[in-house]
C-alpha cells in the first residue's frame, strides 16, 4: 500500500542519516588520549597563568588599600591639634630615673590619634601581637625579620644605628635618639599598625646645612593591611607611613623599589628612575628620611642617596643611611638613587 511504501522510504532515510552521522562522528570526534592530552595542556597553562593573575589582583588590592590608609592617616594627622608631648618617659621622671612609666606612644594613640581616626583595638608594648602584628615579616630585600614584635618594638630598636656607626676608627656623626616603646592598634578597616613615636620632634627650620634626620620624625607607622594573614612582606601587604615636623606636619608613604637605579649626578637621577620603572620617581628629602627610619624594612644599610629636593642651583639634599645625616651636596657629584612609587 501507499502507507507501506512511505514507511519503507522513511526507514531507509533514517538508516542513511544514521550512517552519515556515524561517519561525521568518527571523522570529527576525539579519542580518549586526545581528550586527556588537551586537559593536560589546559592544566599546565592554568598553573602558569593563574598565580600571575592572582598576584596582579592582590597587587592592585594592596595598592588601593595602601592609598586609602594613607589618605585616612593624613587627614587624621591634620586634625590633631599637636603632635608633641603625649605621655611620659622614664628620663622625664622628677623623682629619679626609672620612676616614670614610658607611655608616650600608647598615649599618643589613646589620647590623640583615636580622637580623629576610627580605631577598634589598642595594644601596649608588651602585647603588640594582640593587635594582629605579625612576629615574622619579610623585608624588601628578601631578608627575614623573625622577632619583629619582641626586639624591634622601641624607637631606637627600629633603627639600630640611631646612635651613629663606627667607621675607620671613629664614630661618624653620632646622634643620641630619645627612645620610646612602641604601641599598636587595629583600624576599623582591619589594618594592623605599629606606632613609633617621638614626643619631642623638631620643626622644619628650612636648613641649608647638614643636620640629622632623626629629630624631625614625630611618628612612624608600620602597617600590615591584612594583619597576620600572609604574605607579611614589605612592598606588598606591609609598608610604612611617616609623619615629620610637629607643626605644618608632612605625611609621607614612599613605596621603594627593591634595588637602586644606579649612581649619577643629581641632574640625571630622574632619568635613572624612569629607565628603571616609568611609574617611579626620585624621593624628596622627607620621603628619603622616612626610608632611613625604616631601613631595616627596606634592607639598605649604608650609603649616601640623592633626594629630589634642591637647596640651590648648585646643591641638593642627600641622606646618609649609616647615621641619618641630611647632607647638602653639590649636584655635580655622583651618588646612588633608590626610586619610589606613590
Amino acid at each position: 500500500t501507499a502507507k507501506s511504501v512511505v514507511f519503507a522510504l522513511c526507514l531507509r532515510s533514517l538508516a542513511q542519516f544514521g550512517m552519515t552521522l556515524q561517519k561525521i562522528t568518527m571523522s570529527c570526534g576525539f579519542t580518549m588520549a586526545e581528550i586527556l592530552l588537551s586537559l593536560t595542556i589546559i592544566g599546565v597553562v592554568a598553573a602558569i597563568t593563574l598565580p600571575s593573575l592572582t598576584g596582579n589582583i592582590n597587587e592592585r588590592t594592596w595598592n588601593t588599600q595602601r592609598k586609602a590608609l594613607y589618605a585616612r592617616l593624613s587627614q587624621a594627622i591634620s586634625l590633631m591639634p599637636a603632635l608633641n608631648g603625649y605621655g611620659t618617659l622614664k628620663e622625664e621622671s622628677s623623682s629619679g630615673a626609672g620612676d616614670a612609666v614610658d607611655t608616650a606612644a600608647e598615649t599618643f594613640v589613646t589620647a590623640g590619634l583615636s580622637k580623629v581616626l576610627k580605631i577598634n583595638n589598642i595594644c601596649d608594648n608588651e602585647h603588640l601581637e594582640d593587635c594582629g602584628v605579625p612576629e615574622k615579616i619579610t623585608a624588601l630585600n628578601g631578608s627575614t625579620i623573625n622577632d619583629f614584635t619582641s626586639t624591634k618594638n622601641t624607637l631606637v630598636a627600629l633603627n639600630n644605628m640611631f646612635n651613629g656607626v663606627f667607621i675607620e676608627g671613629a664614630y661618624q656623626y653620632p646622634y643620641s635618639q630619645t627612645d620610646t616603646k612602641a604601641a599598636a592598634f587595629e583600624t576599623a578597616n582591619g589594618e594592623s599598625i605599629v606606632v613609633y613615636y617621638n614626643p619631642h620632634c623638631a620643626a622644619n627650620m628650612q636648613e641649608v646645612q647638614w643636620h640629622h634626620a632623626q629629630p624631625k620624625m614625630c611618628a612612624n607607622f608600620i602597617y600590615d593591611l591584612n594583619g597576620k594573614k600572609g604574605p607579611n612582606t614589605v612592598g606588598k601587604d606591609i609598608g610604612f607611613i611617616t609623619v615629620l615636623y610637629p607643626t605644618d606636619s608632612v605625611v609621607v608613604a614612599p613605596l621603594p623599589l627593591p634595588s637602586n637605579a644606579g649612581s649619577t649626578s643629581h641632574a640625571e637621577v630622574a632619568n635613572l628612575c624612569i629607565k628603571q620603572d616609568p611609574e617611579s620617581r626620585v624621593p624628596n628629602i622627607d620621603e628619603l628620611s622616612a626610608m632611613f627610619y625604616n631601613k631595616l624594612l627596606i634592607g639598605i644599610e649604608a650609603g649616601y642617596f640623592w633626594s629630589s629636593t634642591v637647596i640651590s642651583p648648585e646643591e641638593a639634599w642627600q641622606v646618609r643611611f649609616e647615621s641619618g645625616r641630611r647632607n647638602n651636596k653639590l649636584r655635580m657629584y655622583g651618588a646612588p638613587v633608590r626610586c619610589v612609587k606613590r
